[in-house]
């Protein structure tokens, strides 16, 4: 179970501005400045949207920097979300070609007691069923930080969604937390130094709700 929360800044000034306090710096693991990565995510779903209906997503995701450029699959499932703590089951695979197939996502994802829960999403669709949905780009810098008795991933991200003529635009500005080991209370306490501190907020919406909403020109959320 994947677990991370999200917050929302009002300007990328002081998104950044966080990753340079010593408020923040303190808390690295990292000797050096990570390096920043353009993300490129593609959606992908049946045209009746039988996916994103039973709570799952699947996501392509390209990934572009200077010693870096690969593909990444990541299929969510269930969970739920609440005053920006995100709760889902997670499952990735690497990608040389960015072909997703639903037969070999599932021969390289991580093998666990929830791999039932993935069968579910894939339960009478097929690779030809899917196609690309909607899509984004942001660039995102990770740092890895240590707090209390946890590791815990911080990405910043900042970039723009707009829609297919680009008439309307969403901005991308916040944090993921997401806890990798250790304790739960970890990350909630540090969220709260960070809200303290800076007055960000909490995001419920994900960058594929917002993103789908922008697409469809719809309420929808996932």
């Amino acid at each position: 179970m994947e677990l991370e929360v999200k917050l929302s800044f009002d300007s990328r000034d002081l998104l950044y501005g966080l990753a340079d306090s010593g408020d923040f710096l303190k808390y690295c693991s990292d000797a050096v400045k990570p390096e920043t990565v353009l993300l490129e995510n593609t959606y992908l779903d049946t045209s009746d949207m039988k996916i994103t209906g039973r709570g799952g997503m699947i996501r392509i995701r390209h990934c572009k920097g200077s010693y870096k450029d690969n593909y990444e699959f990541t299929v969510k499932y269930g969970g739920g979300v609440s005053e920006g703590y995100h709760k889902r089951y997670e499952w990735n695979a690497e990608s040389e070609d960015g072909k997703f197939s639903i037969e070999s996502f599932m021969s390289l994802a991580s093998s666990d007691d929830s791999s039932d829960m993935l069968s579910e999403v894939f339960s009478g669709i097929k690779d030809e069923d899917l196609y690309p949905l909607c899509s984004n780009s942001f660039n995102r810098t990770v740092y890895n930080l240590t707090y209390g008795d946890s590791t815990i991933e911080a990405c910043f991200d900042y970039g723009l969604i707009s829609n297919s003529d680009g008439s309307k635009t969403d901005e991308i500005c916040e944090l993921e937390l997401e806890l990798k080991t250790g304790d739960p209370s970890d990350i909630a306490q540090l969220a709260k130094i960070i809200t303290d501190k800076t007055g960000c907020v909490p995001l419920d919406n994900t960058k594929y709700g917002r993103t789908l909403k922008l697409a469809r020109g719809t309420d929808h959320e996932e």
